[in-house]
């Protein structure tokens, strides 16, 4: 456990360095978000059909959407990881007497926790210090707040397994880039990337809301704006950790399959 954790702890401490990508971010990420809301805030001043969301949790749901998009996207891979499956250095991590999911989940689950963490806190500060209907509130409910905290870690471990199906699929494809564009895309879709999954239609949403991919954003989100009961957000988290199992158990089950029959390129 203890070499994971230095794993961990090194990718973590190493893109801590990139600042100045960091700081373009942000300001991207900001006005991605004031354009958000002002969409949004123009339907809701027409009073144009039944919103299911009041106005103050969709700009809690959209800022922090915006603060952790590096957290959530599933696009955001780890390059390093991709370039050792492509150039076949892989071979060198096959020979550490260490289990190569665990490394790369811990150096996957790293560089979000780092990405976001440069981005998120600023983006968030001035969220919630900009005046009018677009200030972001501090959370009304501490106890929500605590299980929106535990829903946050749950999710960065869903996103983290998501992420290592897609390293896994590399070893057959080399060229990750057509099944992350598919698996990004319906991931943003139905993860509330694009619309809360509340704006879904009724059927839609109820089915939306049981596949992983909406434990990765939308239900943590909401948990932080109100939108769930106590209870609600306990049946969440339950969710959230059979998605967390269920993925972490295929990811090693094809990491295997796919070790056994790995042919590295030039040897």
């Amino acid at each position: 456990m203890k070499q994971y954790i230095a794993f961990f702890r090194i990718r973590f401490i190493n893109f801590l360095q990139y600042k100045t990508a960091a700081w373009a971010a942000v300001g991207t990420q900001f006005i991605w978000g004031t354009l958000e809301l002002i969409v949004f805030s123009v339907f809701y001043d027409e009073g144009i059909g039944i919103f299911p969301m009041d106005f103050q949790a969709l700009v809690d749901y959209i800022w922090l959407k915006q603060a952790f998009l590096s957290f959530f996207a599933l696009w955001v891979l780890d390059s390093d990881i991709l370039e050792s499956i492509r150039d076949g250095s892989v071979a060198y991590e096959l020979c550490r007497p260490i289990n190569l999911y665990e490394m790369w989940f811990s150096k996957c689950s790293a560089s979000r926790l780092s990405k976001c963490s440069l981005r998120a806190i600023p983006i968030l500060l001035v969220a919630m210090l900009i005046p009018g209907r677009f200030r972001m509130s501090l959370p009304a409910d501490w106890q929500l707040f605590g299980l929106f905290i535990i829903s946050m870690a749950a999710a960065l471990i869903i996103i983290s397994a998501c992420c290592m199906l897609i390293y896994a699929i590399t070893f057959y494809l080399l060229a990750p880039n057509g099944i992350t564009l598919v698996i990004s895309s319906v991931a943003d879709f139905l993860s509330g990337a694009v619309i809360p999954l509340m704006f879904f239609p009724e059927p839609l949403r109820r089915i939306a809301e049981l596949l992983p991919f909406a434990s990765m954003q939308d239900l943590p989100l909401r948990i932080y704006g109100g939108e769930l009961a106590y209870m609600e957000a306990i049946h969440v988290i339950l969710l959230q950790l059979f998605w967390a199992i269920a993925l972490i158990a295929l990811g090693k089950w094809l990491l295997k399959q796919v070790l056994k029959r790995v042919v590295v390129q030039g040897g």
